[in-house]
């Protein structure tokens, strides 16, 4: 059974927990504002002497993110805690991928990404090696049937997904992520690498959590509830996100049985 806390307050459950994986878009920030209820949770759990890491699905290097938050108006020794699947999936890209030719598929806005074998894009997908998706064509960011045709003749090669969320929301819109264009790939035959949650990579390379009690915070069945699941660590999600509509519809229970997963704890928003 899913306990509630909106009445509670997240103080009643922190001192269960050593280590905390917060999920950045959806609980601390929308994409456009910070939510200052979420902060202070922040700051109350440093108080407590406990640990968090602000895990987020962004096809960023960590640096990057940390300066757009910076931007948003974040305080450094909260930034400070990101870590990003684009930082996940830089480890195996250097270590296995960085000689190889490879096509982007997503916005310019990701380049930051490959800037140390930048050399290496090719131009045309027929030439790459591989394929790494960080998200969408900005042409093409609502047409998913453009990538059928795109990737028709190509499906031999691998993909490396850093984003495997399908969507997000950027205050009230919504939009595709690169999970949805990797979908798409795998549904026709092709093999993807994924990186961020919910796969463990992104949770063992943050922070050493060997022996922690451990709660995964997120709005995100799909990615955040799931890879709690997966790794056997408590979860507990924001009902005002991604499964807004749907939560206050079925209800919890419902929803994430829906999703395979399972929720111990709910609330409508991170607050203390």
């Amino acid at each position: 059974m899913t306990k509630n806390l909106d009445k509670d307050g997240f103080c009643s459950i922190v001192d269960n927990y050593q280590l905390f994986y917060i999920d950045l878009w959806g609980v601390i920030h929308n994409g456009i504002n910070l939510h200052k209820e979420a902060i202070n949770v922040l700051k109350e759990i440093t108080k407590k002497g406990k640990e968090y890491i602000l895990l987020t699905n962004a096809p960023r290097p960590n640096d990057v993110v940390k300066s757009f938050l910076e931007k948003m108006g974040m305080e450094k020794e909260i930034r400070d805690h990101v870590f990003t699947s684009g930082q996940a999936s830089l480890n195996y890209l250097k270590k296995n991928l960085s000689t190889k030719k490879f096509f982007h598929v997503g916005p310019p806005r990701d380049f930051d990404l490959f800037n140390d074998f930048a050399k290496m894009k090719s131009d045309k997908i027929d030439d790459g090696e591989y394929i790494l998706c960080t998200g969408l064509f900005e042409k093409f960011d609502k047409d998913l049937n453009y990538y059928k045709d795109l990737f028709e003749k190509n499906l031999d090669k691998e993909m490396v997904c850093t984003n495997p969320d399908l969507i997000v929301d950027r205050g009230d819109k919504r939009e595709l992520c690169a999970g949805s264009v990797a979908m798409v790939f795998e549904k026709m035959g092709g093999k993807v690498v994924y990186f961020g949650k919910p796969y463990p990579e992104v949770y063992n390379l943050s922070i050493n959590n060997k022996g922690k009690k451990i709660l995964s915070v997120g709005d995100n069945l799909n990615t955040d509830i799931k890879g709690a699941n997966l790794l056997n660590y408590d979860s507990l999600i924001i009902s005002n996100g991604i499964h807004k509509n749907e939560i206050k519809e079925k209800g919890i229970e419902a929803t994430a049985k829906s999703y395979e997963t399972i929720c111990n704890y709910i609330q409508s928003e991170l607050k203390w």
